[in-house]
């Protein structure tokens, strides 16, 4: 499947809310994520997209939605509320559990970071919990309304400014936010749980952090995010918040690590059953992935044995041409090396019938920058055809192979 997918599903009113599922890159996920944005943000938020990469390139695939009424989701903002946003959440981990796998980890920015404190009391399959400047009571946003007190008191609705966007609100998300206390869920709330705040944060003030940490039950944690403003603007600190949720959650959720591959060869791979094609490789002091294109069943982690080939006669190649220019002091700023692998009858095919007969192929054109002249190009396309691992596969190969005691 594509590494991030565009998906949709419904919350117990049945509207429809908007999602974007980003996988690993090159690797099975060990764990599913789901983040909850910021009020009044939504799932395209930089930090948001920032955060989930890192999370990402650490090997968690990351959910992230955007609450009723806000970004692409539908509904209406002013008929929501933090129950609401907390049935969301619910209703995104039901649809992970159903179409992939349940998910273990929750992480939520600002409100966000109240919410997941909240669903995942109701979420067995969570067992850790990281907000980023949460507030130590959903109450807390309600001075973000103050401006619309007077119509709320008096009308039951009001249009405020959020962020310098409008906003209509009803008098029944104050009345939600009063009643969710966070006293009622987090001293009893059994899961592992990381509290990011920054000490400058002038919208949800440290205090927060530390009225949470005090309610939480161990295991806890806090990281302090000295010089970030709420909203993560910039980029460095949004990434780093990825990276120190990852290494913190492996401590606590449920990871596959395969014994390391070790040999006193040169290379040796190594393929789990489970894996179908995907390859661990190891070569000298270096590690990489091989594997097959999903058309035909793999993971596309990693090149294909066929390409790694390829790769092997590239480098050869570029690498033997630069020898011999350096050596000869010529002009070669830059060798390119492109080769397509196939099978195909040879010329003077007897039995071009036989599947058996044709032979492997590998086409190769090489582009060389520099101020050469025809002669020297064309010695060094007689130098390319020396290259080490071009007479290997000209030659005759054998292969012997015996079967090491487990």
């Amino acid at each position: 499947m594509p590494k991030s997918t565009k998906v949709t599903f419904q919350n117990k009113e049945g509207i429809t809310l908007s999602a974007r599922l980003e996988m690993p890159i090159h690797q099975i996920p060990f764990a599913y994520a789901i983040f909850a944005h910021c009020f009044t943000c939504s799932k395209n938020l930089g930090a948001v997209r920032h955060i989930s990469q890192a999370l990402t390139k650490n090997g968690i695939a990351v959910l992230r939605f955007d609450f009723t009424g806000l970004g692409d989701s539908e509904g209406d903002f002013a008929d929501t509320n933090f129950s609401s946003n907390v049935g969301d959440l619910i209703a995104a981990a039901q649809f992970l559990e159903q179409e992939y796998e349940a998910p273990t980890l929750l992480v939520g920015h600002s409100l966000g970071g109240a919410a997941v404190i909240f669903a995942s009391a109701e979420l067995d399959s969570v067992k850790a919990v990281a907000t980023i400047g949460a507030p130590a009571n959903p109450e807390h946003v309600s001075h973000l309304l103050a401006e619309g007190s007077e119509d709320l008191a008096s009308k039951g609705i009001a249009k405020v400014n959020i962020g310098g966007r409008p906003f209509t609100v009803k008098k029944q998300f104050i009345d939600d936010i009063k009643s969710q206390k966070m006293e009622a869920v987090l001293p009893d709330l059994r899961k592992s749980l990381l509290i990011m705040h920054s000490p400058q944060d002038r919208t949800v003030f440290i205090e927060n952090a530390r009225k949470l940490y005090q309610m939480a039950h161990h295991p806890k944690s806090f990281i302090s995010l000295d010089g970030a403003d709420h909203l993560l603007t910039n980029k460095a600190d949004s990434l780093y918040i990825g990276e120190a949720v990852a290494s913190w959650a492996k401590r606590y959720l449920d990871v596959i690590v395969n014994k390391p591959l070790k040999t006193s060869e040169q290379v040796a791979v190594s393929l789990f059953n489970e894996d179908i094609f995907t390859t661990q490789v190891v070569a000298g002091k270096h590690r990489l992935v091989a594997d097959e294109p999903e058309s035909i069943g793999g993971n596309d982690f990693g090149a294909s044995p066929y390409e790694l080939v390829s790769a092997g006669l590239g480098a050869c190649t570029a690498m033997t041409m630069q020898m011999y220019a350096r050596r000869k002091k010529w002009d070669v700023e830059e060798v390119i090396v492109h080769i397509n692998h196939g099978k195909r009858h040879a010329e003077d095919c007897k039995n071009c019938e036989d599947p058996k007969s044709k032979l492997d192929h590998f086409d190769r054109t090489i582009e060389i920058k520099g101020d050469l002249d025809e002669t020297q190009r064309q010695r060094l396309l007689e130098i390319a055809n020396k290259c080490p691992v071009h007479r290997t596969l000209e030659s005759e190969i054998r292969v012997e192979t015996e079967l090491k005691d487990a």
